[in-house]
């Protein structure tokens, strides 16, 4: 089976392992500061702290701007891992659910109608797939009536908006480093931010002191991993990006498969590649059967899944019923790639 997720890891992280244990200084040392230091240079903001999953640091984040009663309405997209609603909901905030675009991240002309109707303290655009959301029309709506923009750039390591990466583009922003990811540590989060202020409220959150706060750490295993999985992170998205190009020009003239798409202005580093057709379920047992590691994403809206307010999500309805998703990794050799071709060529011609 190939399988659709396989972390890359090179001899640095092996050694890496082995001097944190002979070190005997497996948390909170040189590593988790490098690898902070490096990942807020990297993304290009002032602040940056490291927790056990992107699930934590949306969580933390939301506490940090404010989120805590059912009055504080946060927005979010219909598609989206579950994390995105459930961290609102967690936090206390009232979220609200609005539709996707084509590019599978939060539709911009339904938000100005949400912020209208509901006022939200917050929104959370979603850098699905690995592909930004629209951040020029999304902060000039949010500008205007003072909304906190808080990133969910879990599937967005590298990606670019206007030459700006993913993760600087709003007030603070969540990353996830769980095995699927761009930059993989097994698991891990990191909440980033520019503002001192909401610096200092994520700093009460997470450590202890006058302050009620959680232990979210990270150890130095993580950390030391996750800095050269950082360091190679523009050559692998990139060979995320080779492949993409393969699969879409071999996959054009397919019957009923729509393809993903790179925006203008837009860096896509296909954290997943994301396809649609009519009759997802055939095709993804169809290639699994043939060993190839093609799975659903996402099977659900988030409105759906937790029964909460929402605007019309006609589209991300369609996509949960359409969208799969086939392996795109460092790992993938040319045999395997030439491989996932003919076959998706052939079930999609078959069904």
């Amino acid at each position: 089976m190939i399988p659709i997720i396989k972390p890359f890891f090179g001899k640095e992280e092996e050694e890496t392992v082995l001097e944190i244990m002979r070190s005997g200084q497996i948390t909170r040392g040189k590593w988790t500061l490098k690898f902070r230091e490096s990942f807020k240079d990297y993304i290009g903001v002032a602040f940056c702290h490291t927790v056990c999953s992107g699930t934590a640091a949306l969580y933390i984040g939301l506490k940090a701007i404010g989120i805590s009663k059912k009055e504080d309405v946060v927005i979010v997209p219909s598609l989206s891992f579950m994390a995105t609603i459930d961290a609102v909901i967690m936090a206390g905030g009232t979220p609200v659910v609005i539709d996707v675009d084509e590019s599978y991240t939060m539709d911009v002309n339904q938000l100005e109608d949400a912020i209208k109707k509901y006022n939200p303290k917050a929104i959370i655009p979603v850098h699905l797939f690995g592909q930004t959301a629209d951040m020029d029309r999304i902060k000039s709506l949010c500008q205007e009536k003072n909304i906190i923009i808080f990133e969910d750039a879990a599937q967005a390591h590298g990606a670019e908006y206007k030459g700006k990466k993913a993760g600087s583009l709003g007030d603070l922003s969540a990353f996830s480093f769980y095995a699927s990811k761009n930059v993989a540590m097994g698991e891990g989060g990191a909440i980033l931010t520019s503002s001192p202020y909401i610096d200092e409220k994520i700093t009460n959150w997470i450590e202890f002191g006058d302050h009620p706060a959680l232990n979210l750490r990270i150890t130095e295993f993580q950390a030391g991993i996750g800095y050269w999985q950082l360091k190679r992170l523009e050559e692998t998205n990139e060979k995320r990006r080779k492949i993409a190009k393969v699969y879409n020009e071999e996959f054009k003239d397919l019957p009923g498969l729509i393809l993903p798409q790179e925006l203008p202005d837009r860096k896509h580093v296909y954290h997943i590649y994301a396809l649609r057709h009519p009759e997802r379920n055939k095709i993804v047992e169809k290639l699994i059967e043939n060993g190839i590691g093609a799975r659903v994403y996402y099977e659900y809206t988030l409105h759906e899944l937790r029964n909460v307010e929402h605007l019309p999500c006609d589209f991300g309805e369609k996509c949960s019923r359409e969208l799969f998703a086939i392996p795109i990794h460092a790992s993938l050799t040319e045999n395997e790639v030439e491989y996932i071709v003919d076959t998706v060529k052939k079930v999609v011609k078959e069904i």
